[in-house]
């Protein structure tokens, strides 16, 4: 069978997150052999007990999974693993970083030179405005913009980057086959040719709120830092800025105007210690010596 399918199955087995897969993995050398080893050597394993012993030795959705690889390849998706050598480095280096996920588009090593654009769903005139202008010019600086193709800040960072010719990745919160929100269906297939769409969701996952901040980790997990354009006081956007700060990533905030409530967000990270940004250069002189040139 396709190594893909032993991939997959592992990896959704009931108790299989991604440290344990690692650990069987570490363990066994690969998820077929997992599957082929005994009671014994399973349970030798460190945090593999009897019930998650038993959920491997009985899995029987062989036939099913078939079905989903064969989609995979018929839809132009690929299986990216932690054990591939394109497994993009920035993400590599997080903890405990995603066993695999599903891409459609190309992730290059010129994708590690990435910064994440994020913001409110509803941003203003002045919101647009600067992600736009910055998004412009970290395209022009060689950086791919990574993104959660969400409405307001997320969409205009895409687009920003496509006009100027640049790369982007959008991360999604459900199934790469549940395009989310479906008005941008077209955004979608213009990223897939001049970057990616990933997920961590099997296909067929549609995009339930409980989703977005594991979708988040993956957006920041992929960059070196991630820029926060505008944000109310509970935005998601505030969960990406928490990952990015427990994944040792740079954080920068654009300043908005006082009693605004798209500017809360961002003058609190602000005052947490994110770095102020009004002009490029505030991001590209934290970014330039990490980023290298590729």
């Amino acid at each position: 069978m396709d190594e893909n399918i032993y991939w997959i199955a592992l990896r959704n087995i009931n108790g299989v997150g991604d440290k344990i897969f690692k650990k069987l993995l570490s363990a066994f050398n690969s998820p077929a052999e997992v599957f082929k080893a005994g009671k014994e050597d399973l349970a030798e394993v460190n945090g593999i007990g009897m019930n998650l012993v038993n959920e491997i030795r009985q899995f029987e959705d062989w036939e099913r999974l078939i079905k989903v690889c064969s989609r995979i390849s018929r839809m132009g998706y690929r299986v990216i693993k932690y054990t591939d050598e394109d497994y993009p480095e920035n993400l590599s280096q997080i903890y405990n970083p995603p066993a695999l996920f599903y891409v459609k588009g190309d992730i290059t090593k010129w994708d590690n030179r990435s910064v994440a654009v994020v913001g409110s769903r509803q941003p203003d005139r002045y919101g647009r405005a600067v992600t736009e202008k910055l998004t412009r010019e970290l395209a022009e600086n060689g950086f791919t913009i990574v993104s959660g193709l969400a409405k307001g800040i997320d969409t205009m960072a895409h687009k920003s980057a496509l006009k100027y010719g640049g790369r982007t990745i959008a991360v999604l919160g459900s199934g790469l086959d549940h395009i989310y929100p479906y008005e941008n269906r077209n955004l979608y297939h213009e990223i897939t040719n001049n970057g990616a769409v990933v997920s961590e969701f099997n296909l067929g996952t549609k995009p339930e709120s409980g989703n977005f901040p594991r979708r988040n980790r993956l957006i920041s997990g992929l960059s070196l830092g991630v820029l926060v354009v505008q944000a109310a006081e509970n935005s998601g956007s505030l969960i990406t800025a928490d990952f990015a700060l427990e994944q040792n990533r740079e954080i920068f905030a654009v300043p908005g105007a006082l009693g605004n409530n798209l500017s809360m967000g961002t003058n609190k990270l602000i005052q947490r210690g994110a770095k102020l940004v009004t002009k490029i250069n505030d991001i590209l002189e934290e970014l330039d010596n990490l980023a290298g040139s590729g």
